[in-house]
C-alpha cells in the first residue's frame, strides 16, 4: 500500500500549490483572497489581475491534476482505482489548500487537468473529446464558463455510465461533480440573486460579470 498512500499524498499536495496566491502577490502585489470572489483560482485572477497572469495559473491548475494522474499511474504503477483516486485528491488539494489554511478554488481546472490524462491512457481518447468539445460549445453558445463546465461534468457522467460502464468511474465522476458543485454553489447563489433568477443568470450574466469563478 506504500505506492498507494504516496500517490494520495502527492495528488493532494500538487492540488494545494496556491497558483493564483502566488501570480497575485508576485504580479499585482494583493491577496487573490481579497480580490473579486475571493477565490484561488484562473478565472478570479483574469478579472482582478490581468490575462497574462491568469494564463500562467490556468497552465499550473491544469497541470497539477494532470501531474497526480501521471505519477500515480506511470512512476507509482497503481490500480486504476487509486490512479482516479489520485486525480480526486488533487481536485480536494485545489479546493482545501494546505499551504493556504484549507481555502482555495473550485476545482475544475485540476480536474480538467486529471481528466486529459486519465482518459487517454485507459483507452477513451473520445471521451475526453466529447467533454472539451461540450464545454466549448457551451461557452461558444452561452459565454458562461460556469454554465459550460456544469455540462461538461454532465457529459462526462455520461461517458462514464455508457462508455467506460465501470461503478468505480461512474461512482468517482459524481464525487467529482458533487464537491465542483458545493464550492461553486455560494457563488453561484449570490450571482442568480443580482441577476434576478437563474434563467437571467445564465443568459445576461454570461460576459465576464462576476458569476465567480
Amino acid at each position: 500500500m506504500l505506492n498507494e498512500i504516496i500517490a494520495l499524498v502527492l495528488g493532494y499536495l500538487l492540488g494545494s500549490i496556491p497558483a493564483a496566491y502566488l501570480a497575485a502577490r508576485i504580479f499585482a502585489g494583493k491577496d487573490i483572497r481579497r480580490l473579486g470572489g475571493g477565490n484561488v483560482g484562473g478565472y478570479n485572477t483574469f478579472r482582478e489581475v490581468g490575462v497574462g497572469p491568469a494564463l500562467l495559473v490556468g497552465v499550473v491548475d491544469v497541470g497539477k491534476g494532470a501531474a497526480a494522474v501521471a505519477i500515480a499511474y506511470w512512476l507509482l504503477d497503481v490500480s486504476p482505482l487509486f490512479v482516479m483516486l489520485a486525480g480526486f485528491v488533487a481536485v480536494v488539494g485545489h479546493n482545501w489548500m494546505l499551504f493556504l489554511k484549507f481555502s482555495g478554488g473550485k476545482g475544475m481546472a485540476a480536474a480538467v487537468g486529471a481528466l486529459a490524462v486519465l482518459l487517454p491512457v485507459y483507452g477513451y481518447r473520445l471521451g475526453l473529446v466529447i467533454v472539451l468539445g461540450v464545454i466549448l460549445v457551451g461557452m461558444a453558445i452561452t459565454r458562461n464558463l460556469t454554465l459550460s463546465l456544469a455540462l461538461g461534468m454532465v457529459a462526462l457522467l455520461f461517458i462514464a455510465i455508457f462508455m467506460i460502464g465501470s461503478l468505480q468511474a461512474i461512482f468517482m465522476t459524481v464525487a467529482v461533480g458533487v464537491l465542483v458543485g458545493l464550492r461553486f454553489l455560494p457563488t453561484a447563489r449570490a450571482a442568480w440573486a443580482r441577476a434576478g433568477g437563474i434563467r437571467a443568470f445564465v443568459f445576461t450574466e454570461i460576459r465576464g460579470r462576476k458569476p465567480g469563478d
